[in-house]
């Protein structure tokens, strides 16, 4: 959706998807908002909780069976498994989608892990068409004016312009931008201090793969030691989802920085903030 300054002054129910790379201020911003009485739409939960919840409590329940207590408990359906998946914490998810490399430091073998990402990818790809029909059951059945979508990190790596189409048709793309070196570096630093299972488009995957075994004299992905290679790959992965989000955001949003979304403090802010990044475009 495109605006003036006045139309989007005089749209009577917001629907927002923000765009970004973790950890650029799109959760705090939908938290924030909800306090507003914004519809807060996680595209991670909803991951989660509809599209992976059978293949997460399969995998927790497959590592089960491996304890003959816990086997016996689940066959004589004793006990249950279920996923305890937050907005502010996804674990579930993230452990599933896991990390490549060695299975005895708690890697996933490249034949799954290839299988969990494209389980993904269908997965987000799912959750961003489930949208439309969420903005119309947040302000019918919930009774919330106005929408938030927070969508993953990886949304520009999906190559899926039909979601992209969808959300632009249905809310304002806002993209969060990272302003300077200094930025980045930070948000590179706090990502491989702690690094996290992520989506990696196939091709960039087997690319990025092929150049670190070779660098590192490995000869298989099983060699790999999980969290070293996500740390050494996040900043190869970071640079290259940039011109990606720029390619969404030129022509179908609006651009504002990081810094700018760090200053708000409610609603009021966020809006104005919104109309200058209508003015500038």
């Amino acid at each position: 959706m495109h605006f003036s300054v006045d139309e989007f002054r005089a749209w009577k129910n917001k629907n927002i998807t923000l765009l970004g790379m973790s950890g650029v201020g799109k959760t705090f911003l939908s938290s924030m908002l909800r306090q507003h009485q914004w519809f807060h739409y996680s595209g991670d939960y909803r991951i989660g909780m509809r599209y992976l919840d059978e293949a997460i409590l399969d995998l927790v329940k497959q590592e089960a069976m491996k304890m003959p207590f816990l086997r016996d408990l689940l066959q004589r359906d004793w006990i249950y498994i279920r996923n305890n998946i937050r907005i502010n914490d996804l674990g579930p998810v993230l452990s599933y989608v896991g990390k490549l490399g060695n299975p005895e430091l708690g890697g996933v073998p490249l034949d799954e892990f290839q299988h969990r990402q494209a389980q993904y990818r269908e997965a987000e790809i799912a959750a961003m068409h489930d949208v439309p029909d969420f903005i119309r059951k947040a302000r019918d059945v919930y009774g919330y004016s106005n929408f938030i979508n927070d969508v993953g990190g990886s949304l520009c790596e999906l190559d899926a312009p039909e979601v992209i189409d969808l959300l632009a048709e249905h809310s304002l793309i806002l993209y969060i931008q990272t302003t300077n070196k200094e930025e980045e570096d930070e948000l590179i630093r706090r990502a491989q201090s702690s690094p996290k299972p992520l989506y990696y488009r196939p091709e960039f995957l087997l690319e990025q793969l092929d150049i670190y075994l070779r660098e590192n004299n490995l000869q298989y992905a099983a060699q790999l030691d999980p969290d070293e290679f996500t740390r050494w790959v996040f900043p190869r992965l970071f640079h290259s989802r940039i011109p990606r989000y720029e390619a969404i955001a030129e022509p179908h949003g609006y651009t504002v920085t990081s810094q700018e979304v760090g200053q708000l403090r409610d609603e009021k802010d966020f809006l104005s903030l919104l109309e200058q990044a209508i003015a500038r475009k």
